[in-house]
């Protein structure tokens, strides 16, 4: 069955034409061309994964978040840290990882150039002999034709010169139709040789296209298998870098399950309490008091903060000895 394979499917009736064979090489250089292309891309991936991981790396290590955070908060937060410096490194992996798979396919596609080079130098030899041996056919065959015209001349000539012409000429007619047809004959069988030595050089060639068709159609099997491999390979990479991230993530979101509100609020006040007891009010002092320990105005805190009432008005009249009156008093000094 050769419905859909190289080799029942890249002839070409024009025998010394190439067309079948150019048109396979022609597709699997395109097929290395896209190998080249994914591992590039493989390569740049990781170059971006190499960068966010580091990126990352640099971000949990150096920036601050949250450090003056206490307890079950602190707690959650340093796991949180933690987690988004492993996620950092399993980027960091990830990036290793793609780089060994661009590597990978760098090598395949390095196999099968080296293959495929094998048998297309096999190939261009066989195109060669074959395309040379075609000319020298074609040539034994135009002069065999030639011959074969020169000898038809030579024929009619003797016949149309039957009558006309002496004895002598007609020798010569007869011996120019004798040399022609020995030429026919001679031209006859080196076309004979080269076209049998044509036909045993295409029937190698054939042979050779066949397994040339079969080699070729194997590697591109093999390179559709490999690339098609390669990319749900970097898939599951993808995938399980991002259920170990999730899994990660998990753990942070475990701790800030276990962090409590009360227990931090409760923390805090055993470990940062100031005291129990409030400051007591600030009394009211009036400066006239003699134990200035009176209590503000329109407080009463006892019997002794009695508020100091008006002064006393004297009872003794003004000319009461009790009193001296001073006159004619300066206190301008003189």
């Amino acid at each position: 069955m050769t419905g859909s394979l190289f080799k029942g499917n890249f002839w070409s009736t024009d025998i010394p034409s190439t067309i079948g064979h150019k048109t396979i090489l022609q597709h699997l250089n395109h097929g290395r061309q896209n190998c080249e292309e994914v591992e590039d891309f493989l390569k740049e991936r990781a170059s971006i994964e190499e960068k966010y991981g580091k990126d990352l790396l640099s971000l949990s290590r150096k920036k601050p978040c949250g450090q003056s955070e206490i307890n079950t908060l602190k707690r959650a937060l340093d796991v949180f840290k933690q987690q988004v410096d492993s996620v950092a490194q399993c980027h960091i992996q990830l990036a290793q990882t793609l780089r060994e798979e661009a590597r990978k396919m760098e090598e395949f596609r390095e196999k099968q150039k080296l293959q495929r080079k094998k048998t297309e130098i096999i190939m261009e030899a066989v195109h060669k002999q074959r395309n040379l041996q075609f000319k020298k056919t074609m040539d034994a065959k135009k002069i065999y034709e030639q011959k074969c015209r020169d000898k038809d001349e030579a024929e009619q000539a003797v016949h149309r010169s039957a009558n006309a012409v002496t004895t002598k000429q007609q020798e010569k007619l007869f011996v120019k139709l004798a040399t022609s047809k020995t030429a026919v004959e001679d031209s006859d069988k080196v076309y004979l040789q080269h076209v049998n030595a044509l036909d045993k050089i295409r029937e190698e060639w054939q042979s050779e296209h066949v397994k040339a068709c079969e080699v070729f159609e194997i590697q591109e099997c093999e390179r559709i298998n490999f690339l098609r491999n390669a990319l749900w390979l970097h898939l599951n990479q993808l995938s399980q870098q991002c259920v170990v991230s999730d899994e990660m993530y998990e753990q942070v979101r475990k701790s800030l399950e276990v962090c409590s509100i009360e227990k931090d609020i409760e923390y805090f006040v055993n470990q940062r309490k100031t005291g129990q007891i409030p400051p007591a009010p600030i009394l009211y002092e009036n400066f006239y008091c003699p134990n200035r320990n009176a209590a503000a105005p329109g407080k009463a805190t006892g019997t002794n903060l009695a508020r100091r009432g008006p002064l006393p008005v004297p009872k003794n009249l003004p000319d009461d000895p009790d009193y001296s009156l001073v006159s004619d008093y300066s206190l301008l000094y003189q």
